[in-house]
């Protein structure tokens, strides 16, 4: 059975979430705020509190995960916080999650972060891929409306492991 990070499960990772739930995935997802963590866990997905911002909270949970969902196109936050999420935080978890059990990694490349946080982080994700042959999957789906979004998140998720 398959495990999977959601980082940033909001109501479009929460649907990803159940989809996953319903093919026999084990689901974490994540959330800075006490709201987040409350409404994760009524939907039947395990909550963990994690900062992106706070690379350390983020990687704590990855020791027996297969595959990281970088659920954050609609992250929050100061514009340097924003696009700190897409480069150098983002940067430093692709690096890390080499020597743990992850072995593939979803970025979410459309939402209402600006266009050139989210192009940074979709190019930073490749070149992941590239030089640490890490599987990856950008998904550009916009995420309006929830459902075609979390169909092909959940495809991208599916696809790295090879169950698509």
């Amino acid at each position: 059975m398959a495990r999977v990070l959601i980082v940033g499960c909001g109501c479009r990772g929460r649907l990803l979430g159940n989809d996953l739930l319903a093919g026999g995935w084990q689901v974490r997802g994540t959330s800075r705020s006490r709201a987040g963590l409350e409404a994760i866990a009524a939907a039947g997905i395990e909550a963990a509190e994690a900062d992106p911002g706070r690379v350390g909270t983020v990687l704590d949970l990855v020791d027996d995960v297969a595959v990281v969902v970088w659920a954050l196109g609609s992250a929050t936050g100061s514009r340097e916080q924003v696009a700190a999420v897409h480069g150098p935080r983002l940067e430093r978890v692709l690096e890390r999650i080499v020597d743990t059990p992850v072995r593939g990694f979803v970025y979410e490349a459309a939402g209402s972060a600006p266009g050139e946080a989210l192009a940074a982080g979709a190019e930073l994700v490749a070149a992941a891929g590239e030089r640490w042959r890490i599987p990856v999957a950008v998904v550009d789906t916009p995420p309006e409306p929830h459902e075609p979004w979390a169909r092909d998140a959940g495809a991208a998720a599916r696809g790295l492991l090879g169950l698509d």
